[in-house]
């Protein structure tokens, strides 16, 4: 296993606040960071050392970016796997193309998951009106359906409720390729964070609950409100996809704890995969010695993984749109953790912020 020592530098795809706090966190262990982005004013180009712009496809620029780098990640698993490639012929890039490949569609990450004996909603996947309208006579109402690529936050993602038909489902989805899936009636939504080396060895966070509002995270809460036997099953998920897929880096499991035990079981269906930091990781900055943006700049250098046992309760909520605006409220307020992540646009429903309540009892977070 290569071992990249403090003064290399790592270079991030991508210039959203998840660089951003990558950048961060590897400029705290004396690593630099340069940001690959088509942007001028990304959130991560304010702390990073360099910058190369230019498209993902440029191959020029992506040359000129692999030989200012030592090793590469991203923040974003929506990368074309034509860049990785070219990119892995000249530095190594963590996560690679075949994570990636799964990643990147819900039918084949659900049909990787299944393949290591994990449980997930059922699905079927349609890629016209017609297979669709098929489809639905095998699924009762309400139903998911989702774009099987490049979703994110709700977007392409709709329940088809009963008086709904195949057309104006297909129409408002908006894309040739999608997945209709079971409606789970879950208890929780939970998730989980595991970084892993190139040799294998794991470090895996607690467990974390999750609410959203409008298909958007609002709220993680650490520890979620789940039995230790669910926990462990959680965790389990997530170390057992890390490892089949032979991630090096980071990945975030999101999951559905259902009310009662399936037919198989199983208290934890495994729902969508991020091979990178996630939103859900945010407290992590706050609440433990080592972030889980820390954790990805040890995993990618071939670095000891850090702790993941937290050192207090944890409430992360999201900052968004035109809240941004009472960024002197929180600032004021001695609970909070403020983290600003110098966006200069406000649009609604945008991710501008986020802030981090810590404590020892419920009521403190």
């Amino acid at each position: 296993m290569n071992i990249l020592p403090p003064g290399s530098t790592i270079g991030i795809l991508g210039g959203g606040q998840l660089g951003r706090m990558t950048a961060l966190a590897a400029a705290r262990l004396g690593y630099r960071s340069h940001i690959f982005c088509p942007e001028m004013d990304a959130p991560a180009l304010q702390v990073a050392a360099g910058h190369t712009r230019g498209d993902f496809l440029d191959h020029a620029a992506l040359k000129k970016f692999a030989e200012a780098v030592d090793v590469v990640t991203l923040e974003w698993e929506n990368v074309p796997l034509e860049t990785l490639e070219v990119l892995s012929r000249r530095k190594p890039v963590h996560p690679n193309a075949p994570v990636l490949r799964i990643a990147q569609d819900r039918v084949l990450e659900k049909s990787f998951a299944r393949q290591q004996g994990l449980g997930t909603p059922d699905f079927m996947p349609v890629l016209s009106v017609k297979e669709l309208a098929e489809a639905m006579e095998n699924f009762a109402r309400p139903a998911i359906l989702k774009t099987s690529r490049l979703g994110y936050d709700g977007k392409g993602q709709l329940t088809i409720t009963s008086d709904m038909d195949a057309a104006t489902a297909w129409r408002a989805m908006g894309s040739e390729a999608g997945i209709i899936e079971t409606f789970i009636d879950f208890d929780r939504e939970i998730s989980v964070i595991v970084a892993r080396r190139a040799d294998g060895v794991m470090a895996t966070y607690p467990v974390a609950e999750n609410i959203h509002i409008n298909h958007v995270l609002a709220e993680t809460r650490v520890p979620a409100r789940i039995s230790p036997a669910v926990e462990h099953e959680a965790k389990q998920i997530a170390q057992t996809l890390a490892a089949a897929l032979d991630v090096v880096g980071l990945l975030c499991v999101e999951m559905f704890v259902l009310k009662t035990p399936n037919a198989a079981g199983q208290s934890v269906l495994m729902n969508e995969i991020a091979p990178r930091p996630h939103n859900s990781g945010h407290w992590t900055i706050d609440a433990c010695a080592c972030s889980q943006f820390e954790q990805l700049v040890r995993a990618v250098c071939g670095l000891p993984l850090g702790p993941t046992t937290p050192h207090s309760r944890a409430v992360m909520q999201n900052i968004l749109g035109d809240d941004v605006q009472r960024w002197p409220e929180y600032l004021a307020d001695p609970t909070v953790c403020l983290h600003l992540y110098g966006k200069t646009e406000i649009r609604p429903g945008r991710k501008m912020a986020h802030m981090t309540r810590l404590g020892d009892k419920w009521s403190e977070a």
